[in-house]
């Protein structure tokens, strides 16, 4: 009798194994099953691109993408600000994995709505030694010691120079940790006759540079703010506004910096004319402040220009702030990815975000990606040249971010108008400049204070406010808050 039921008990073991719907092949399926996760990012294809195909391919297809663009956001046609728009899309989406930025990165870390990973990272042995400290150091930073995103990549500059020409008129080479005065003042040891349209000039970037982009990219380089987001006053006329003036002004006449009068860079063309058009590239200017994409059109006009003539191409830390000469405020990451803390799928946005920080993710996307890999030891170099100077400094945190949303939509365009006629009087000697700088400040002001109040009276009605600050870069410092 036993040996019919051992009989019995064998067949259905062997049946389980062949058939899927028993109890233990069904379990096994279940864990198996694919889980989706939803993502915020600006676009569906280019997300696959950057991240979800690559990410499938290592991990297999147990986790689908849903991906929920924040396209629309910016033309939204209720008047709400974008991050207004933004709050209410996350809201009602309720995404698990969020593109966040540093300022709402911050924002969402203090209303609770993300979730902390240093557990996770403490589970998994995550590797953080590899990422950029300084990145480390500013994500922690914004969440009071502790992690709540991730970012792939960031944005830094650095200051590069044609060795060539330097060698040619016996310059001496630029040195890490360059401030815009060290720029500018190694600028200015360089010729300045010639046609402006073929002549060689000591600093220039991929557009003529105009005055006030040159005090802008100074005044950001520092730290200043032109208005103190806590008191919503404007904070110009101060010792280190008119220094930074009176640099870039002293700059500007003195016909180092690439500026050609009628020309306002390349506006449509063949790549050969863009690569062309700028100046850097075409051995014309001693030193530029670039990123790592000014490194590849470098590459690239070599491939397609069929005269062009290469130059030894060198790289060093900066500009710096030189109240701090070790740190910067030019570098800012890129899509912070952080996990929504009421999404029901947060093991799976954590392998996401730990997939695309890490050494595989870094090893492929740094041979394709502009920007720098905060995985170190991907970017390594260009013909030979470091690309180290572009880790070498400890970033700032920007506090521009925080007046941003909060200024009317209306008033940089306001406030550069103002600068632009003060300055020009300022150039043509028909003014002081401490004459300027408070004129424009009491204007400047006035602007703010009517901008703001028709902000309020028209609350709810105001068209999108989205990239009100894009004219100017200028971020935050504590010798700028207290107004100086």
């Amino acid at each position: 009798m036993w040996g019919k039921i051992g009989y019995k008990i064998a067949l259905l073991a062997i049946s389980c194994m062949l058939v899927a719907g028993c109890t233990s092949g069904a379990g096994k399926k279940e864990e198996q099953a694919k889980s989706t996760l939803k993502v915020v990012y600006w676009d569906e294809s280019y997300f696959y691109q950057q991240y979800g195909d690559l990410f499938t391919m290592k991990n297999g297809e147990n986790i689908e993408f849903e991906v929920v663009s924040t396209q629309g956001l910016y033309n939204n046609q209720e008047g709400k600000s974008y991050v207004e728009a933004f709050d209410e899309f996350i809201e009602k989406e309720k995404p698990d994995v969020l593109m966040l930025d540093s300022s709402n990165l911050e924002k969402y870390i203090s209303d609770g709505k993300l979730v902390e990973l240093d557990t996770y990272i403490e589970k998994d042995k995550y590797n953080l030694e590899g990422i950029y400290p300084g990145l480390i150091d500013m994500l922690k930073e914004i969440g009071g010691s502790k992690l709540y995103g991730l970012s792939p990549s960031f944005y830094g500059n650095a200051v590069l120079y044609n060795k060539d020409l330097f060698n040619k008129y016996g310059v001496d080479l630029p040195h890490d940790g360059m401030s815009w005065q060290d720029i500018l003042d190694l600028a200015r040891r360089f010729p300045t006759e010639g046609d402006e349209k073929t002549r060689v000039y000591g600093y220039g970037d991929n557009y003529p540079v105009q005055l006030d982009t040159l005090v802008s990219n100074i005044s950001s380089a520092e730290g200043l703010v032109d208005v103190n987001p806590d008191t919503m006053k404007v904070t110009v006329d101060t010792d280190s506004w008119k220094r930074v003036y009176q640099l870039a002004i002293d700059a500007d006449k003195s016909g180092v910096v690439y500026n050609p009068e009628g020309d306002g860079g390349f506006s449509g063309g063949s790549m050969e004319e863009y690569y062309q058009s700028q100046p850097f590239l075409m051995g014309r200017v001693a030193l530029t402040v670039g990123n790592p994409y000014m490194i590849r059109n470098l590459k690239e006009a070599k491939e397609r220009l069929k005269d062009y003539k290469p130059f030894e191409l060198g790289i060093v830390s900066g500009p710096v702030d030189p109240a701090d000469p070790t740190s910067t405020y030019n570098t800012s990451m890129g899509e912070i990815f952080a996990i929504n803390a009421d999404s029901p799928n947060k093991d799976a946005a954590w392998e996401f975000i730990k997939f695309v920080n890490g050494e595989d993710y870094a090893r492929v996307k740094s041979r394709s990606d502009s920007n720098m890999m905060s995985r170190m030891g991907f970017n390594k170099d260009y013909e030979g040249q470091s690309l180290d100077p572009f880790y070498a400094l400890k970033p700032k945190i920007s506090k521009s971010y925080r007046s941003w949303d909060m200024l009317p939509d209306n008033f940089y365009s306001d406030y550069n108008m103002i600068k632009t006629k003060e300055i020009d009087l300022v150039k043509n000697n028909k003014k002081t400049l401490d004459e300027a700088l408070k004129t424009i400040q009491a204007e400047a002001q006035a602007a703010l204070d009517k901008g703001l109040k028709d902000k309020e009276a028209n609350k709810g009605k105001e068209s999108s406010s989205t990239n009100s600050a894009s004219g100017d870069s200028s971020v935050a410092t504590e010798e700028s808050t207290s107004g100086e």
